[in-house]
């Protein structure tokens, strides 16, 4: 056996001792990276575009819920009920807040552009400059170091699988995400706004000619993903802080997880959010942690050259 072949076995037993806990932690970040890539999958749906500047919706949502946590918390460790709630109100507000931005986003910066029939350049271009307006506007307001949110529970060992230790955190990301996700396939699937995305997604104009509301339709499509992102933004502003970077690397691998699922699908932006975040994960026994962020976008990479509609493939669709 060569040296490669001595490097991959000692990884591989690493991986096979430390597998649960990878798969726990590597569940978790993948539930976040679904909760952002829902934003950039609604938006392709209905306009087929990207919107670049998802990863500042994404930290308004965090800093949101930080200034609240802080306010209502402050130095204090709430637990039981008091825990439940103050993590119930730190979603809705990181949702309420990111859902306003994504909001005034779609009004300022494309909206405008779509009643001009402006070309698909354009649109880039500002979303672009949204997002680098409102990342330096966040450098500038809220400082340029991190701010750790206050835990609104004890963060300890709930259970173990294995031998592996599944924590507080993990718990809150794992209810959160599905009640979200199941929430919100139930919308798409059954409700009145649900058939009006699917049919805005599927012929826009044949969709305004029966009557769907094009620009309501896409305001409250850029207002579900914002509330997806911000959610996003507080539950992982409470593992690793918030700061006015905190869209970046995140956004860029929760667009990785939507192409990998398949752009324009969402239950495949959560299966590749979930995939992704899990080989992430178990990355870790392969390469220094310095390397990890390399994993995801070589993922991205592979996707587009072999299999670029995603795992589920996207649902085609013509512009709004």
């Amino acid at each position: 056996m060569g040296a490669f072949g001595h490097y991959l076995s000692a990884h591989f037993a690493t991986l096979r001792l430390e597998f649960w806990g990878l798969l726990v932690g590597g569940l978790a970040n993948g539930f976040i990276y679904a909760m952002v890539a829902i934003g950039y999958t609604l938006v392709y749906g209905v306009l087929r575009l990207i919107n670049f500047a998802h990863s500042e919706i994404f930290m308004s949502g965090g800093f949101a819920s930080y200034f609240v946590m802080k306010a209502i918390i402050g130095t204090s460790v709430p637990s039981g009920l008091a825990s439940v709630g103050l993590v119930i109100l730190g979603i809705l507000v990181g949702g309420t807040a990111s859902a306003g931005m994504a909001l005034l986003l779609e009004r300022v910066a494309y909206r405008p552009l779509r009643k001009r029939h402006a070309p698909k350049l354009a649109y880039l271009i500002s979303a672009i400059g949204a997002s680098y307006f409102l990342f330096n506007l966040a450098g500038k307001e809220f400082g340029r170091y991190n701010l750790s949110i206050p835990s609104p529970y004890i963060n300890h060992t709930v259970f173990t699988i294995f031998g592996a230790n599944v924590q507080m955190y993990y718990i809150v990301i794992l209810i959160a995400g599905v009640i979200m996700f199941v929430t919100l396939d139930r919308i798409v699937a059954k409700t009145k706004l649900g058939r009006s995305i699917r049919a805005v997604a599927q012929d826009a104009e044949t969709a305004s000619l029966m009557g769907v509301n094009i620009d309501r339709t896409i305001a409250l499509t850029f207002i579900i993903g914002g509330i997806f992102g911000g959610a996003g933004g507080f539950l992982f502003g409470l593992g690793s802080g918030v700061v006015y970077t905190m869209g970046f690397t995140p956004a860029l691998k929760a667009f990785t997880a939507a192409v990998l699922g398949g752009i324009g699908n969402l239950r495949g932006a959560v299966i590749g959010g979930l995939i992704l975040g899990v080989a992430e994960s178990f990355s870790i026994a392969f390469v220094q942690a310095a390397f990890i962020d390399v994993v995801a976008f070589a993922i991205l990479l592979l996707i587009l050259l072999f299999r670029p509609t995603g795992i589920l493939g996207e649902r085609l669709g013509r512009s709004a």
